[in-house]
């Protein structure tokens, strides 16, 4: 293995569909979580022809690392998988950003020399995490979003609930509900079109169980039929939830958010039609050395320009991808004119609006297969799930580069800029 620095190359990249996140109603709710890690991974090594005694590691993402999601993911869905032994793995944790740093710490390790093969990627089964939130409840372990309530860190850093925080930065920046329906009726509109077209086909692949039947081979969750009118007719979804008490002395997500707003009147904007979608998914992302490819007879399909995290205000949360998109073009010595597509998770209608808004990017180079609200969003397993979709959305339009990042819980964000090769 050289010591020299390498090009970190995307070889592949492949999910499974996305599921609903609903027990008893999506079709993948009932799987393990390792058995759709496993599905991607012993996919992207059968597609091109790897033999897994030469993957130096797994870097996998997984958010809610409890309960059967819990136990290093990485390592024993690789071995569930039928990968050798000696491929090792690793589970991490960046909250919804983590799919994305997966890949970046892949292509770290590929660029530093000290890997050649890599494969990253992340799972989420959000239709057991939801169902251990409400056990907890239950139980009256932990509220919503606040397992690891600190009262020492609220009080230096206070941090409310995601969805308050997006209607608070909605409230803050002056977007009007009818701007945010928008944002989710384009994600509906462009996803139909592009699941009519097979711009998903390259990617997908089908969840078999153990005897070979097919449980989900197609996006469960997309809502073609939304119109403006109909998401007009939604209720707000976090109203209730940001005045519910957390602690004996009253305090809320609201009060937390006004802990260092004071002067914010919060009102409320969002819903399920212009939120990110409850589902269950994994994806996968091969990552090699230029010497490896020529050894093993693999053609990369994109190279790893540069990367990046940002940190920004864990109160609000939700505000750090434009800084995180300012911060990988400066280390790729790039402009916005320079980047052909952009992918920006659709966690809320607001982070995507206030993207555009911000870098005054055309929606016509973003997102432009629809997003989170239309697809879902697998928390652990999104931001790969992007990074293949971009590199798909790249060669089918004949284009260069694309940028790719999405807010983080705690205020973060990390990027990532891809080109074609």
């Amino acid at each position: 293995m050289s010591t020299q620095p390498h090009t970190a190359y995307i070889v592949d990249a492949v999910r499974t569909p996305r599921g609903i996140g609903k027990q008893g109603k999506g079709a993948l709710a009932a799987e393990h979580p390792q058995h759709l890690a496993a599905t991607v991974l012993k996919a992207i090594a059968e597609r091109n022809g790897i033999d897994t005694k030469t993957v130096d590691d797994v870097i996998w993402s997984v958010s809610t690392q409890d309960g059967k999601q819990a136990g290093d993911m990485g390592r024993m869905a690789a071995l569930d998988a039928g990968y050798d032994i000696t491929s090792s793995g690793m589970t991490l944790d960046r909250f919804c950003g983590g799919g994305i740093t997966s890949v970046n710490l892949a292509a770290a390790q590929v660029m530093s020399g000290m890997a050649d093969c890599v494969v990253a990627g992340g799972t989420e089964m959000m239709s057991l995490t939801a169902q251990m939130a409400k056990d907890k409840m239950a139980a009256g372990i932990a509220p919503p979003m606040m397992g690891s309530y600190n009262e020492r860190l609220q009080a230096k850093h206070p941090q409310s609930h995601q969805g308050v925080c997006g209607d608070a930065i909605a409230s803050q920046e002056g977007f009007t509900r009818e701007e945010l329906d928008e944002v989710g009726y384009r994600s509906q509109q462009r996803a139909a079109q592009a699941i009519a077209e097979g711009r998903f086909d390259k990617s997908v692949v089908p969840v078999v169980d153990d005897e070979g039947n097919t449980i989900l081979d197609k996006e469960e969750f997309p809502r073609p039929q939304t119109t403006m009118e109909t998401l007009a007719q939604l209720e707000p979804a976090f109203p209730k939830l940001a005045d519910v008490p957390l602690d004996k002395d009253g305090t809320t997500f609201r009060k937390l958010i006004n802990q260092k707003y004071p002067d914010l009147d919060i009102q409320h904007f969002h819903h399920a039609g212009n939120s990110s979608g409850v589902v269950d998914g994994a994806a996968a992302v091969l990552i090699a050395s230029k010497e490896y490819c020529d050894e093993h007879g693999l053609k990369p399909r994109a190279k790893i320009v540069a990367t990046a995290n940002m940190g920004d205000d864990p109160t609000l949360m939700l505000n750090a991808p434009v800084p995180a998109a300012k911060r990988v073009l400066e280390r790729a010595g790039m402009t916005l004119d320079d980047i052909d597509l952009f992918e920006i998770n659709e966690a809320f209608a607001v982070v995507a609006a206030k993207f555009v808004r911000d870098l005054d990017l055309d929606w016509d180079k973003v997102n432009v297969n629809g997003g989170a609200i239309a697809l879902g969003h697998p928390i652990g397993a999104t931001g790969s799930m992007l990074i293949g979709t971009m590199v798909d959305e790249l060669e089918r339009q004949g284009k260069k580069r694309g940028l790719v990042t999405m807010c983080a819980a705690g205020g973060m964000a990390p990027a990532i800029i891809v080109e074609t090769v």
